[in-house]
């Protein structure tokens, strides 16, 4: 049954699809979410999650996933630095703004890509990983099988509309709870607001929902005509770390609102008290140590100061995942501030 029908699959008795979704408009792209607990891999609520649909920049969730086991396992060093293509150049839609035969540091584009969702430094760092796009994009098919992503398939590194790029919103949420899992030196990225990269301010996609619900640190938005408004979000309160994976909102503050309603469900549902079990892959990740992201309590997530917080015999540190309480209880979503996908600016 499709989305938007109390004939639907209930999210798991919580309430009726009706209520998530609303009214669905002639022509919305094809809705889905789940509900998943980061620590044991627990689905509390689900609809539509096993649907093939375009995922946008969620895709940039496995960019950066094997981006970071590059860094660890010693592929790529991030304070080296990368030459721009044409190719990473021309990308279009939400950029950095790249200039061919620029030099970056590969930690830049890693920042680029996590907080501002910038396609022409997801190519940069894909060529920077693999050689080459084409490359990278058969390592991350790879990756997604290996992680049991059955129903993904990627045809590029920033999610831009292409035929056969397609997952779903299981999928997503498994390649989420592995970035926490398998990487979570690196968490602290996903809940910076804003950052300094290469001389551009660049601003974080997921502020609408960072600034705007209880707990929340993550992880990911992703916007195309034919996606919607997709959010791969992440949120902790006291020990229940949950995972909500929304697809095809028709606008970013429904998408925030969505998600909300979704954490409150869960976290309601969720048991306080767990025994976390890590995520299943047949080639376990790399846990080489690298030099620390940036000192645990600095205001940005910037990738371009870490040589100054070198610490080699360390492994990469990141901001606490507790801190101050962001602007609501978690029960309403009014007074959620306004962001535009891929708000990159000088």
């Amino acid at each position: 049954m499709g989305l938007g029908t109390t004939a639907g699959r209930y999210f798991c008795g919580i309430f009726p699809a009706f209520f998530l979704w609303g009214t669905l408009s002639a022509g919305a792209a094809p809705q889905a979410a789940l509900v998943m607990d980061a620590r044991t891999g627990a689905v509390y609520a689900e609809d539509n999650a096993d649907a093939r649909l375009h995922p946008a920049s969620l895709t940039k969730m496995m960019t950066l996933y094997l981006a970071f086991e590059a860094a660890v396992g010693g592929g790529i060093d991030l304070d080296a630095r990368t030459r721009i293509s044409i190719t990473a150049a021309a990308e279009p839609g939400a950029r950095l703004g790249l200039r061919a035969g620029q030099e970056i540091a590969i930690g830049d584009l890693v920042t680029a890509v996590a907080i501002g969702s910038a396609n022409d430094a997801a190519t940069a760092l894909a060529e920077a990983v693999a050689g080459s796009e084409a490359a990278f994009v058969a390592r991350m098919n790879a990756r997604a099988a290996d992680l049991g992503m059955a129903d993904t398939t990627f045809r590029n590194a920033h999610g831009l509309t292409e035929d056969g790029h397609l997952s779903t919103a299981r999928d997503m949420t498994r390649l989420a709870r592995h970035l926490a899992f398998d990487f979570p030196q690196f968490h602290g990225l996903y809940r910076q607001r804003e950052a300094t990269v290469a001389g551009y301010r660049i601003r974080h996609t997921n502020r609408r929902f960072l600034n705007g619900y209880a707990g929340a640190d993550g992880i990911k938005t992703g916007y195309t005509a034919a996606a919607g408004y997709n959010l791969a979000a992440s949120a902790r309160r006291g020990d229940v770390h949950l995972l909500v994976t929304v697809f095809g909102a028709p606008s970013s503050q429904v998408r925030a609102a969505r998600v909300a309603r979704l954490m409150d469900a869960g976290f309601a549902r969720a048991p306080a008290q767990v025994t976390p079990v890590p995520p299943g892959r047949k080639d376990p990740p790399p846990h080489r140590a690298v030099p620390p992201l940036m000192a645990a309590r600095a205001p940005l997530v910037t990738l371009q100061n870490r040589s100054a917080a070198r610490n080699p015999g360390s492994l990469v540190q990141a901001l606490p995942l507790s801190g101050p309480p962001p602007h609501r209880d978690g029960t309403a979503t009014a007074g959620m501030g306004s962001v535009g996908i891929g708000a990159l600016r000088r």
